[in-house]
């Protein structure tokens, strides 16, 4: 399965934090999934760091980078198709960071992990899994 992180996701794998499901936390080390963190989720993490809303060990420059590579967890570029999805994305959720998140979970065909309830509008649960689908 490929898994789309969500930015607080990625967060509490790398920091081990407990608000993190075990089941997630597990099928995120799964061998057979490709995990991937959205240079989104990185943009986010600078952002909320510069403001003193997200303390971390180190500059998010090389912190981010160096535990996505740690983790083995792949990053996803922004590309145009992406983008465009927005257009046709309804307005259930005001967070921008997390409305692109979605638009590359369509259009990359990704599940997404997340534990923030106001993405649900935009996905179905994946039976059997911890895991989000876009609709």
């Amino acid at each position: 399965m490929k898994i789309l992180l969500d930015t607080h996701v990625f967060l509490w794998f790398i920091t081990g934090d407990a608000r993190l499901s075990e089941a997630m936390r597990h099928g995120i080390r799964e061998p057979e999934n490709e995990a991937y963190l959205s240079v989104v989720s990185v943009w986010e993490t600078m952002v909320k760091h510069q403001l003193g809303k997200l303390p971390l060990p180190a500059p998010p420059e090389s912190y981010i980078p160096a535990q996505r590579e740690r983790h083995r967890i792949e990053s996803l570029a922004v590309d145009e198709a992406s983008v465009a999805c927005l257009a046709r994305l309804p307005p259930l959720h005001r967070d921008p960071f997390d409305r692109m998140l979605i638009c590359q979970a369509i259009r990359h065909d990704l599940v997404l992990a997340t534990a923030d309830a106001a993405m649900r509008g935009y996905t179905i649960d994946v039976p059997g899994t911890p895991w989000q689908r876009p609709r």
